[in-house]
């Protein structure tokens, strides 16, 4: 397969791809109005902060899967990759350490406030009486909203750093993830509680319809004066003017590594008031950037590319969830040559289109169990039709 990547790799995996006799073309820093011209003959394209729109998706003429070589999948436009049928696959938790420790950062820089006073000695000021104001963490409350791989570090960080951590109850949260949150003493309260009662806020959510602005007047009104907010997630969760006027009303101080009009290239001019304002500790959307973590990221991109040549793909984010379809039929076969492709022939001649399709092989590899999920009424004539090849061991169907 020939493999594009479109922002900076590791040479090691690279190596390790093109040793299993992969094409590797690397470009490092490809803007999004560059990448159409890259993509002709490309099978999987891995990218990490660079743009995929669907422009570049018109361009491609091989391409089936796009791996993003981090969690977010917001530069990637998912709803165009889905429509041509390219998977999109993650790397999901591979990055949650660098992040969490970027947040304890930024809680540690505005409670010491020490990019200021770095900036202070750099100048040649003295000002060690403004300085030594701090309150400190221990035993404060540190509200921590969204806990998935990054907001469990997070937690498990704070706790030991003695603050308590407060999170959301939620009725379908992961046994799993409840057993850790127990473990790590964490407290669970509603939103509202979170919000009036915490220090400092912190949040740990993917982009998406349903949390875009979701740090908006409301959500900051609720916040105590003089909180810290930190976001490490996406700028699109914050509604900037919205942070604007609390960081002015409410004394509220953030420590923001993401904003909503960053640029997407490594090195830019960027003009926002809200990275240039007083009560704003701001860093370069790095929160991933850590050898560590792009080791971790860059051996799991190579696990799905290797699946991937298998038929497997791990990680992907783009396929429709749950079962589809109105009616299942169960087909147990004897595994040869011929026989799915006869019982899928029967289905399309009664025009029920196969919305997902599994085969399983039982044990010692002399039958086989297909199971189908249509779309349509299957009536009897069709089911009698497929029970009569000589192959097919029985059929049963269910719904429709």
């Amino acid at each position: 397969m020939k493999i594009l990547f479109a922002d900076k790799f590791p040479p090691s995996h690279v190596a390790a791809l093109e040793a299993r006799g992969h094409t590797c073309v690397v470009a490092p820093a490809t803007l999004a109005e560059e990448l159409p011209a890259l993509l002709g003959g490309v099978d999987v394209l891995v990218v990490r902060s660079t743009r995929v729109t669907e422009t570049a998706l018109d361009a491609a003429d091989r391409l089936a899967l796009i791996v993003r070589a981090g969690a977010g999948v917001n530069t990637i436009d998912w709803r165009a990759t889905a429509d041509r049928g390219v998977y999109v696959a993650n790397t999901p938790g591979k990055n949650a350490v660098a992040v969490a420790e970027l947040t304890i950062g930024l809680l540690a820089a505005l409670d010491r406030r020490i990019p200021d006073a770095v900036a202070d000695l750099r100048a040649g000021r003295w000002r060690k009486s403004d300085y030594a104001k701090a309150q400190g963490l221990a035993r404060r409350r540190l509200a921590v909203i969204g806990t998935g791989a990054i907001g469990l570090e997070v937690a498990a960080r704070a706790r030991a750093l003695e603050m308590e951590v407060v999170v959301e109850e939620k009725p379908h949260r992961a046994a799993a993830t409840v057993a850790k949150l127990r473990d790590l003493g964490c407290v669970f309260a509603d939103r509202a509680t979170m919000l009036s009662t915490a220090d400092a806020v912190t949040v740990h959510v993917p982009a998406s319809p349903e949390t875009e602005g979701m740090v908006d007047t409301a959500f900051l009104t609720q916040m105590k004066d003089g909180a810290f907010l930190i976001n490490t997630s996406r700028g699109d969760v914050v509604d900037e003017e919205a942070l604007l006027a609390a960081l002015d009303a409410k004394g509220i101080r953030a420590g923001l590594d993401v904003f909503r009009d960053e640029p997407g290239e490594g090195t830019a001019t960027f003009d926002s008031r809200l990275a240039q304002h007083p009560h704003v500790y701001g860093t370069h959307h790095i929160g991933a950037s850590t050898e560590q973590a792009q080791e971790a990221i860059a051996a799991e991109v190579v696990e799905i590319v290797r699946g991937f040549e298998l038929g497997v793909v791990r990680n992907c984010v783009n396929l429709a969830e749950g079962e589809s379809g109105t009616t299942t039929i169960a087909v147990r076969h004897h595994n040869r040559i011929g026989v799915l492709a006869r019982v899928l022939g029967i289905l399309g001649r009664a025009h029920l289109n196969v919305e997902q399709m599994a085969n399983q092989i039982f044990a010692g590899g002399a039958a086989a169990i297909a199971t189908i999920h249509v779309t349509g009424d299957l009536d009897d004539a069709v089911a009698a039709s497929i029970a009569a090849d000589d192959d097919v061991i029985g059929v049963s169907v269910a719904g429709g």
